[in-house]
């Protein structure tokens, strides 16, 4: 141990309690190289990378699958902001992976189209949702990869979904699709687009081309950021985005299941003490990690939120504020979300929510869903800034962190609600404020051997391997 580490190991012992746990925490730096917190070994120590794209545990290699400005084969140009990310089966050793582009209409040199977005005549104008002024379709969207986990590379890539904006997160269906959701609430005559946006977007994983661009309008107007679906119930579950913290958790009861754009209802998460319940934690203290609560669930009208305060009419009503509603996804009979900004230091949370066994039913307020404050860290070095997340498939929360001006790394979470350090990226300068930018799009194979991950700027997708059996928890 060098005696940088004996230093930072000593000066951070009293920050260590975190969940509720007083198990002693590692902590874990080297030279050069950004320091960071575990509370369990995990994979070990993260080791440095000769290329300064993503230090990983002993063991572990990482492939570079895909990169922002490489031709796809459509002929068009695999577009940058590189965010949420869904994997699915295809045939044999094949998965296809659906990827959002968080891209806004000011960010003409970075989509699919090219510079100048002269490729855009490349493309059906009944498959592109939106256009500009200019008449150009906007760069938002997904694409869509297929990978061969057996060798190991890329098939193929193209254009799935066009003429959106500000794709940010999502989330799989369990039919094998995926719905990628606009975070923002930009409409007609706003940033020279034609016309509303802010909406759910079903891209089919196996479609070999652009899809057609339908909003599912049902299912809200609002800064959407991720969603999860039960697969019992079909109940769909989303977060919302909020720079201000003031957002609210959502769910859609559709009235086709395996159809969501025919319609539904539109709900809000309450709290029992009702708008004064506040989860975020930020002026007082309303509850500790591991603590529960009973929800109830509110009927929200006007979805189509042509004003922009769906938000604050589901709060008058008595629905929560969460702080920067992010990653959701569904694991065991239950999901996970986080909140980026929530805790007293605004640091991050993660939820989890177990639903009724009478879920949107009539009997549900006589056996309430329930919402737990699963993980708060108390320490940045621990966690800071929560964004996407999934499941690996041994149960354990994948996080991607999303700092402006620091270093970001991927965390692991066990079951317990114990973090530990599985990445770091280590793109110095590709971030906000000289920072590295921000993870995202986690997510496994479904055979458990490869974990992919967005480096959202400059815009790579890595497939990850290692010896995932090897984990610690001492």
């Amino acid at each position: 141990m060098s005696a940088n580490r004996r230093q930072f190991v000593a000066t951070s012992a009293a920050a260590l309690a975190f969940s509720g746990f007083s198990r002693l925490s590692r902590a874990e730096t080297s030279a050069n190289m950004a320091p960071y917190l575990s509370q369990v070994p995990g994979y070990g120590e993260l080791v440095g990378d000769p290329a300064a794209i993503i230090d990983l545990p002993r063991g572990f290699t990482y492939s570079v699958i895909s990169r922002h400005g490489e031709l796809m084969s459509d002929g068009l140009v695999t577009p940058g902001k590189m965010d949420g990310m869904g994997c699915f089966p295809l045939w044999g050793d094949r998965v296809a992976l659906v990827r959002n582009h968080e891209i806004s209409p000011r960010d003409t040199d970075i989509t699919a189209f090219g510079p100048r977005r002269a490729l855009a005549s490349r493309v059906k104008a009944d498959r592109v949702y939106d256009v500009d002024d200019d008449g150009l379709p906007l760069g938002g969207g997904t694409t869509t990869l297929v990978y061969d986990l057996k060798h190991r590379r890329l098939e193929s890539s193209h254009l799935s979904l066009a003429g959106t904006m500000v794709n940010c997160a999502g989330g799989s269906t369990p039919w094998g699709s995926w719905l990628s959701c606009e975070e923002t609430t930009v409409t007609t005559g706003q940033q020279k687009v034609k016309k509303p946006h802010g909406f759910v977007f079903e891209v089919p994983s196996r479609a070999r081309g652009l899809v057609e661009p339908e909003p599912i309008t049902a299912m809200g107007r609002f800064r959407h950021e991720a969603a999860a679906i039960d697969p019992r119930s079909g109940i769909v579950y989303m977060t919302e985005d909020v720079g201000d913290g003031m957002g609210l958790f959502y769910r859609y009861l559709p009235n086709d299941r395996r159809h969501l754009n025919k319609g539904g209802r539109l709900q809000a998460l309450a709290l029992p003490e009702g708008k004064d319940g506040d989860p975020r934690n930020w002026n007082s203290t309303y509850w500790s990690p591991g603590d529960w609560r009973s929800v109830h669930w509110i009927d929200l009208d006007g979805v189509d939120n042509p004003h922009e305060d769906l938000r604050n009419r589901g709060h008058d009503k008595g629905a929560a504020w969460f702080a920067r509603g992010e990653g959701i996804f569904w694991g065991k009979d239950e999901l996970y979300f986080t909140c980026t900004s929530g805790g007293p230091k605004k640091g991050s949370q993660i939820m989890r929510y177990v639903p009724s066994a009478q879920e949107g039913q009539a009997g549900e307020a006589d056996a309430p869903g329930r919402l737990q404050l699963f993980v708060e860290p108390s320490d940045d070095l621990i966690l800071r800034m929560a964004d996407n997340i999934s499941i690996s498939p041994w149960g354990h929360l994948i996080v991607c962190e999303d700092k402006v001006g620091g270093t970001n790394f991927l965390r692991g979470v066990t079951p317990k609600g114990e973090v530990y350090t599985l990445a770091r990226n280590a793109h110095l300068g590709d971030g906000d404020v000289g920072g590295t930018s921000e993870f995202a799009g986690c997510c496994f194979s479904p055979d458990g051997t490869t974990l992919f991950v967005n480096v959202y700027s400059p815009g790579l997708t890595l497939a990850i391997t290692g010896p995932w059996s090897q984990f610690r928890d001492a």
